[in-house]
């Protein structure tokens, strides 16, 4: 099988590392402490670059970018520790928008005028797609919404919310936009600094209702973990490549400790970790799309063996910088925050693991 990236694909890759090259350690600390944890105008840049378009079809008004496409997007992003949050104000927005029938939101999206998120997870409900708390109620103008969500990516950054909510036992996606009447945010931190929140609807109204039932939801969590996955590969890599770099100039008892041969068993195992995830990912990302079931059950067990090696490579990194390794004066700081968060994307390692053994 030739794994050579075709043309098309070298370009994705290689302006996703020119954007990403100029945010360095100290700009995307400061960037995180912005009151949005993000910047807009940049944004904006990343959705010039087609970056965003690649998860929407042709007929949509994207690129019509395959799996393995945006699978090497993320992890582009991932070894370049870049701060963009595509995949989940991107990418997600985008498949959303689309199999759901909201053709002006998406182009939005896809322009980066509009930022989107989905408002999904409920307390007591762990990782479940299933809406519970959420409600949703038929009014003379259309739909009410009333209820709670937590862990809301991006709470203060989007303009629009995608917000999952039971309407006669069935979950259902109705859009509501940023200010709504009835719709309050409470923000807080994440891990990796980006900025999330709860938010508490009060008979708030919904602009629309996409046509998006409980099984398209399921697949479209499967593609989100897949390129989660991608981009902890790609976030592997960068801990393994600064790790090897700074044990060749950390020197103690007069040598450098990357001449101590424990460390470098230690470094051995993280680049076996590292090239068993890679080839798991894309394993996944080339697997039968037509076989929904299939197609669902390797991206969690992609995305369970992923999360799982490159949290131990991040732990390893850590270990070997000392103290300073989980500060934010070091990329791997930063790093390991963002595999935090994307190993829970979903579904952590023991929901997306007990998924894959039920299926198969």
């Amino acid at each position: 099988m030739n794994f050579d990236l075709s043309e098309e694909q070298e370009m994705f890759v290689s302006s996703v590392e020119r954007f990403a090259a100029p945010i360095d350690v100290e700009a995307r600390r400061k960037l995180r402490l912005s009151p949005t944890g993000y910047d807009r105008a940049r944004w904006q840049q990343l959705a010039e670059l087609g970056l965003i378009a690649l998860a929407a079809s042709e007929d949509a008004g994207g690129m019509g970018g395959s799996a393995v496409d945006l699978a090497l997007v993320a992890e582009a992003l991932g070894k370049a520790n870049a701060p963009d949050p595509l995949i989940e104000h991107g990418v997600l927005p985008a498949l959303l928008l689309e199999r759901g029938g909201a053709g002006e939101a998406l182009e939005g999206v896809i322009a980066g005028t509009t930022i989107a998120t989905l408002a999904w997870t409920e307390r007591g409900q762990r990782y479940s797609l299933k809406a519970k708390s959420m409600r949703a109620e038929q009014g003379a103008g259309g739909f009410l919404l009333s209820g709670e969500k937590t862990m809301v990516m991006g709470a203060l950054l989007a303009d629009l919310f995608i917000i999952t909510a039971d309407l006669g036992g069935e979950t259902a996606c109705f859009l509501v936009p940023q200010g709504a009447p009835g719709l309050e945010v409470r923000a807080y931190r994440l891990a990796d600094g980006s900025i999330a929140g709860e938010i508490k609807l009060t008979r708030t109204p919904a602009s629309a209702k996409l046509a998006l039932d409980a099984a398209g939801l399921d697949a479209i969590a499967a593609d989100i973990r897949l390129l989660a996955a991608a981009e902890m590969v790609g976030l592997g890599q960068r801990l393994l490549d600064d790790t090897l770099a700074y044990v060749k100039e950390r020197e103690q008892f007069g040598v450098a400790i990357g001449s101590f041969q424990a460390l470098q068993h230690r470094l051995v195992d993280c680049y076996a970790r590292e090239e068993q995830a890679r080839s798991m990912l894309y394993r996944a990302a080339l697997s039968d799309r037509a076989d929904s079931a299939k197609w669902q059950r390797a991206a969690a067990g992609a995305k369970a063996f992923i999360g799982e090696n490159i949290d131990a490579i991040a732990r390893e990194a850590v270990q070997m910088h000392g103290g300073m390794g989980i500060t934010d004066e070091l990329a791997i700081g930063h790093a390991l925050k963002r595999v935090l968060v994307l190993t829970r994307l979903f579904g952590d390692i023991d929901t997306v693991l007990a998924e894959y053994a039920l299926a198969a």
